[in-house]
């Protein structure tokens, strides 16, 4: 809806989607576009804005993938424990030598696991089915066949495979391959520049001694290394009160230089939850949903003012760190470029059997909190007692458990996917 509807006065949730529909809308969001040339060394955790090819074959030579003697595997032909052959041995290849000395007939050279193939030599046989003899020959107790225990050029990679596509976060081990084929750069996408607006009078902070009525700040400590891990160049406007004129003037301000803002409170139906119709207030602005069918978290907004993406996030902390991991996060992957297929994967998950039955309201999707415990070789998730306020259980949680929308719960165990925290 486009701005200008009456959503000041409004009462109840103006738009409320199911998880399915939430994660269309945000898949639906169009990423950075500007890019960056970096080297390897500096690309975990990135995107790539392009597909990244091999430079090289891998191996650029035959290799051998065992300890053992290069051969030509018809010398060895009929080799047995009961009828062994027998090899001269013509030296030795070093890890790293360019092997140019070609492999003579009825000979062998020692070579360990890496080693390039002498010419002339198709296969390896394995150390273990070998006894060097005091005269310079080597007894062979098992024939080989061309190409045993040997890595051929380009058997792993050839040179101009795709290795990733665009819109791939390199992960630590990915650089590996990427300079093992000779990539020594790639294109990604700029950081989302992402701003934090955290909402409420009565949030103090930690080092405050909270009155009646107020609480510290949980979420906004919480959120930031959070949208950090995923990706953004997060910067922390701090708590704004609950102020119109407040919140529209730092809302004015953190668009005109970030990417996307988060909210953090303000985002419910209640007296002083105006985050909704604030935004509203902006030119090109509208909303994609205004609630979640999920608990905890329904009251989460997403919407765009001055056509750039607006997240409301609720000031609850449990529905914070729901809404966080299952949508924030996503979003701000998908603004620096990540496939949405890949975005809205979990980082972690585990199966487990659930300890306790679990009631639940269909209708929405619940998740609850987990502790994990082994028992007997099996792993258990515990249901977290108390409210979804308390800061205790939060912490001591080791993930959560998606109760789905058409269940009423679920019986102790149920195999269960934990979502690691």
């Amino acid at each position: 809806m486009e701005r200008g509807s009456h959503l000041a006065g409004a009462k109840g949730f103006f738009r409320v989607v199911s998880t399915e529909r939430a994660r269309e809308l945000l898949a639906a969001v169009r990423p950075v576009r500007e890019t960056e040339v970096i080297e390897v060394k500096q690309a975990a955790r990135r995107v790539l804005a392009g597909p990244v090819r091999a430079r090289s074959d891998v191996p650029h030579f035959d290799r051998a993938v065992m300890d053992g003697y290069a051969v030509r595997a018809a010398d060895t032909f009929g080799a047995s424990e009961s009828q062994p052959g027998y090899l001269r041995i013509q030296g030795t290849i070093e890890m790293g030598e360019h092997a140019r000395t070609p492999l003579a007939s009825r000979a062998a050279m020692r070579i360990s696991t890496g080693g390039m193939l002498p010419p002339g030599a198709d296969a390896v046989v394995m150390l273990e089915y070998t006894e060097e003899l005091p005269d310079g020959s080597v007894e062979i107790r098992r024939g080989v066949a061309p190409g045993e225990n040997v890595q051929r050029v380009g058997e792993d990679v050839k040179r101009g495979t795709v290795l990733f596509e665009r819109g791939w976060r390199l992960r630590p081990f990915d650089l590996g391959g990427l300079t093992g084929t000779g990539v020594v750069s790639v294109r990604v996408f700029r950081r989302p520049r992402v701003a934090l607006i955290a909402t409420g009078d009565e949030i103090v902070p930690p080092e405050q001694q909270p009155r009646p009525g107020q609480v510290r700040n949980i979420n906004e400590y919480a959120l930031v290394p959070m949208l950090a891990e995923a990706g953004a160049d997060v910067t922390d406007y701090g708590v704004v009160r609950d102020d119109p004129d407040a919140l529209r003037s730092a809302l004015a301000k953190a668009l005109e230089t970030h990417d996307a803002v988060m909210l953090s409170g303000g985002s419910s139906v209640g007296a002083k939850d105006m985050a909704l119709s604030i935004i509203m207030s902006f030119p090109k602005s509208s909303v994609a949903f205004h609630g979640i069918s999920i608990a905890p978290g329904k009251p989460t907004i997403l919407a765009h003012a001055q056509g750039k993406p607006v997240f409301g996030i609720p000031g609850h902390p449990m529905s914070a760190l729901v809404v966080g991991m299952l949508f924030a996060v996503p979003l701000v992957r998908i603004l620096g470029g990540e496939a949405p297929e890949r975005a809205f994967a979990p980082r972690a998950r585990i199966s487990a059997t659930l300890a306790e039955p679990v009631a639940s309201a269909p209708g929405r999707e619940d998740y609850i909190r987990v502790r994990l415990e082994e028992r007997d070789g099996t792993r258990y998730a515990l249901p977290s007692p108390g409210k979804s306020a308390s800061v205790f259980n939060l912490i001591h949680a080791d993930g959560l458990v998606k109760i789905p929308a058409n269940a009423e719960g679920l019986e102790a165990g149920t195999t269960v996917e934990v979502l690691l925290l």
